[in-house]
């Protein structure tokens, strides 16, 4: 059994990302791929060698705890891929290794990602007793037939009772949807995430889908055979998720995720409070302090290829980048902004060595792009945050 204690009750993650640790494990199987995804995931036809890959995914983690040294990690993330194909053998065995590398926070957030087509009670009550505390199910959503035009295995029946067995075995629940779907009206998604909130325990992940290069549905819609919303509807679309969210106690605490308050992804949360972490498994990114300069790390994406580089050199990293304060203090802007808590312009200096320019903040201001909150805090207004990329441009020209 995994050494990472059970907390029943897990609270927000702390607010000084500076001080959040999270280790994020990449699980790259699946049983297919989706049309919309373009996310490192492979079906494989004959059964995956899990015992090999724990024994690397193991490994890797040896290699870049000797990079990080002791820290405390607050959060661990399951991701993938689907990592709920993966005995709960193996996912004790890397939640061990782990624990062997660094030092366990007492009130650890520990997520799996889940589909409803690999759920099983018994594979669950695995997960549990392994140290998972929070599981994220993949349903996407609650109608069959959008279900079907998504390319998804799973039934609104099979959806519903993964949600319904999640509930019972985890102290914490969350499940992805995605809207804005073809020819999808507002009426309907209202109806549908008030059911989806109805069912959900704390936490829903809600994001438009987007058309990613390189998908199926990216050549359907080059074809023109697949049609979206026109974006004056996906933004009447947003809109509507906001206000819906909000009257029934889920706001919005970042662009795409609502909780009730207090139950925020503790793992998301280091990502987006610009905290630390480690990313593990084929195609894993990382963002570490490592000598006092913050260190980017990316890993082989072929799963194989990953395995035969770990057994032969103690990890798969194919790509390093060494930031400088400039490039911390934007991506501190990008990932800070996506939250409704806003930034704190102290920290950005402290990063950076510089104030942002107190004109071009002037001036979002007064274009209802940004505003203040309290002390040197600065958030995105709804508005901004649509057009954010365009935003931390402007900040940082």
């Amino acid at each position: 059994m995994a050494h990472i204690p059970q907390p029943d009750a897990l609270p927000i993650a702390r607010t000084d990302g500076e001080n959040a640790f999270g280790v994020y494990l990449h699980w790259p199987f699946c049983l297919a791929k989706c049309p919309y995804c373009d996310f490192n995931s492979h079906v494989r036809h004959q059964p995956v060698d899990q015992k090999r890959f724990a024994a690397a995914f193991v490994r890797e983690m040896e290699t870049l705890r000797a990079r990080t040294g002791p820290r405390t990690v607050t959060s661990i993330f399951l991701g993938g891929g689907t990592p709920s194909l993966m005995q709960p053998e193996t996912v004790a065995a890397l939640l061990d290794g782990i624990a062997r590398f660094w030092s366990i926070a007492p009130d650890i957030e520990v997520t799996l990602e889940a589909n409803p087509t690999s759920v099983e009670a018994g594979r669950f009550r695995g997960y549990r007793a392994a140290g998972v505390n929070r599981v994220s199910l993949g349903i996407q959503a609650l109608n069959d037939p959008d279900l079907r035009r998504l390319g998804r295995m799973h039934s609104v029946d099979e959806a519903k009772a993964a949600i319904r067995l999640a509930r019972a075995i985890f102290p914490r629940l969350s499940f992805d949807l995605i809207y804005a779907r073809p020819e999808q009206s507002i009426t309907a998604w209202r109806e549908e995430l008030k059911e989806a909130i109805d069912l959900a325990a704390d936490h829903l992940s809600l994001y438009q889908l987007t058309i990613e290069e390189g998908t199926p549905f990216y050549n359907l819609w080059k074809a023109g055979k697949l049609t979206t919303p026109d974006p004056d509807h996906a933004a009447a679309l947003y809109e509507e998720t906001q206000v819906v969210t909000a009257e029934r106690g889920l706001p919005a605490y970042e662009i795409s995720n609502h909780a009730v308050p207090g139950r925020e992804s503790q793992h998301n949360l280091v990502y987006w409070r610009y905290g630390q972490y480690v990313g593990i498994g084929p195609g894993a990114h990382g963002r570490f302090v490592e000598n006092g300069t913050r260190t980017v790390t990316i890993t082989e994406k072929h799963p194989e290829t990953w395995a035969k580089r770990v057994e032969r050199a103690g990890h798969g990293i194919v790509e390093e980048e060494r930031l400088n304060g400039e490039q911390e203090g934007d991506e501190f802007l990008m990932m800070g902004l996506r939250l409704r808590e806003g930034v704190d312009l102290d920290r950005y200096r402290r990063l950076t060595g510089h104030d942002l320019d107190e004109r071009r903040l002037a001036r979002l201001v007064a274009q209802g792009m940004i505003e203040p909150v309290s002390g040197n805090i600065i958030r995105a207004t709804p508005d901004g945050a649509l057009v954010l990329n365009t935003l931390v441009a402007e900040l940082v020209a």
